[in-house]
């Protein structure tokens, strides 16, 4: 991660670090980690959507690592716990593509921002020197396949479309089968904003899902579920219910630029223990970036 973009996430998670760092700083207060303190630690955890189940096992952390290590300072503690939660989590990388055609499956409610997701990583793949197909399988918007164009456009990317209303299904299909023809390197296949509570819904892009497999052996070889950061304990119930329908293999966090919920990534990772793969700061085409979980966090607990 670069130094520049560094700054926009510690910029971008400033209100959960002043909700964390300064309450922190108020309650420990010269004293060791007794239990009120870490009490006081917990329900400051809870209140930056960290969630209760996730703020328990950080606070049972510190009580082992303060017992071990009572003089250690209570940051580098947390910030132990929390580099912990969200190890592995290995980001995104253009140049690596587990099958040629690479099929990336892309979900998520409307207003996350996820075609612009799509279109960032097309870009950013077409960067790469690869040749990108976006399919358009929300074929329920209009302004959905428009948006998806235009990046289409500023990527050199074709797009395989459909009337408004057609079967999403035979979309992707098509597009599976344009992918392998032309010889493209990534398939980027964007599905319609549902509602993550729309049982039929749901059940329509398990039917997506099967269509990609049956076009391309392995495919969809990676599912991504894009969450806008700023509603909190609902993103994760989002993400839960999309995981229950369609197993997902990475989360994409967007508008971690305006939000006081940064905690809620340590519950995602946790909770659903579905990796973070990417991170979005900003509408620019740099602003959408590979997660680096130990750069969050220190970006998260920076002291002036």
């Amino acid at each position: 991660m670069s130094g520049g973009f560094f700054q926009r996430i510690r910029s971008g998670l400033s209100r959960t670090r002043t909700a964390v760092v300064d309450r922190i700083v108020d309650a420990v207060g010269g004293r060791r980690l007794d239990d009120d303190t870490l009490e006081e630690i917990e329900e400051i955890l809870i209140s930056t959507d960290v969630g209760v189940d996730t703020a328990l096992a950080i606070v049972e952390g510190l009580r082992t690592r303060s017992r071990e290590t009572p003089d250690a300072d209570v940051f580098d503690m947390l910030q132990a716990e929390l580099e912990q939660i969200l190890a592995g989590d290995d980001g995104f990388d253009a140049n690596a593509l587990p099958a040629r055609p690479y099929v990336l499956l892309v979900v998520g409610i409307n207003g996350v921002g996820k075609t612009t997701t799509i279109g960032k990583l097309g870009q950013r793949y077409a960067e790469a020197g690869r040749k990108v197909i976006m399919a358009a399988g929300d074929t329920f918007r209009a302004g959905a396949v428009a948006q998806l164009e235009v990046w289409a456009q500023r990527a050199g990317a074709d797009i395989i479309r459909a009337q408004q209303g057609a079967d999403p299904g035979a979309v992707v299909f098509d597009a599976v089968q344009a992918a392998i023809s032309r010889d493209a390197d990534v398939l980027l296949v964007d599905t319609a904003g549902r509602l993550h509570t729309k049982v039929n819904l749901m059940e329509e892009l398990k039917k997506v899902r099967r269509s990609l497999t049956k076009a391309c052996e392995g495919a969809p070889h990676d599912t991504l579920l894009v969450l806008d950061a700023t509603t909190g304990q609902n993103a994760l119930a989002q993400a839960k219910s999309f995981h229950e329908a369609v197993p997902l293999t990475g989360l994409a966090l967007t508008k971690l630029d305006s939000t006081a919920r940064g905690g809620i990534a340590f519950a995602l990772r946790r909770e659903l223990g579905v990796p973070i793969r990417l991170i979005g700061v900003g509408e620019g085409i740099d602003d959408l970036q590979s997660f680096d979980g130990g750069e969050f966090v220190r970006a998260l607990l920076a002291r002036e």
